[in-house]
């Protein structure tokens, strides 16, 4: 764990569309995805919470109404784990759930990197904001854009004045922050998905009466 105080937010919220199924509860070698990620996250922060429906071992939390996106996700999130205790001047860790790859090493990477920046890797050319270290001045600085209308992580945090870490600077194979939008992308990572569950059969005295019985 970071010797410095750290906040830790799991965002499990997703709509999953692409993938057909609930990414968070995809299980791999019997763990569920969303299990895994909070495992890794847990290790490497002071005190953590799962943003979405409660499928991870983390306590959870939900923004109200559900479905707003990642940027109300993390916002309230980041205000629930004040409540709990986290200093408001802590950073945050923000790990979305589709991250199949990801291990400690690479969250500890983001956590230990020195200064009170905010802290992003960049993965052909794109900096990841639901893999990062949010600093505490861009979650306030979040609050106030999405009170004005703001819903895209585009320009949050800010990149100005963020770390960028390349590839090229950190050393950590890019694979690991690969994300999982669809079966497809599994499958390019080794990972086969089972069949959907189906509903359970019904049990004899469940079945429907005919019709004209009461």
């Amino acid at each position: 764990m970071s010797t410095r105080e750290l906040g830790g937010l799991l965002l499990t919220g997703g709509a999953s569309t692409r993938m057909g199924r609930d990414k968070a509860a995809i299980e791999i070698d019997g763990v569920k995805l969303a299990e895994r990620t909070a495992s890794l996250l847990s290790a490497v922060t002071t005190l953590a919470l799962e943003v979405g429906p409660g499928v991870s071992t983390l306590p959870s939390v939900q923004e109200d109404p559900p479905g707003q996106g990642p940027l109300a996700a993390i916002l309230v999130g980041h205000k629930s784990l004040v409540r709990r205790g986290l200093s408001p001047s802590a950073p945050c860790l923000v790990v979305s759930c589709d991250l199949p790859l990801l291990s400690v090493s690479v969250l500890r990477r983001l956590a230990d990197a020195a200064g009170d920046r905010s802290v992003l890797p960049v993965i052909d050319g794109t900096a990841q904001p639901l893999c990062a270290r949010w600093s505490a001045r861009d979650l306030a600085a979040s609050d106030t854009a999405f009170a004005t209308g703001e819903r895209s992580l585009r320009r949050l945090p800010e990149r100005g004045t963020a770390l960028l870490l390349e590839e090229s600077l950190w050393g950590i194979d890019a694979s690991k922050l690969r994300d999982a939008d669809t079966p497809e992308d599994l499958a390019s990572m080794g990972i086969t998905l089972g069949a959907v569950p189906g509903p359970r059969p019904a049990e004899p005295d469940e079945r429907p009466a005919p019709r004209g019985r009461r």
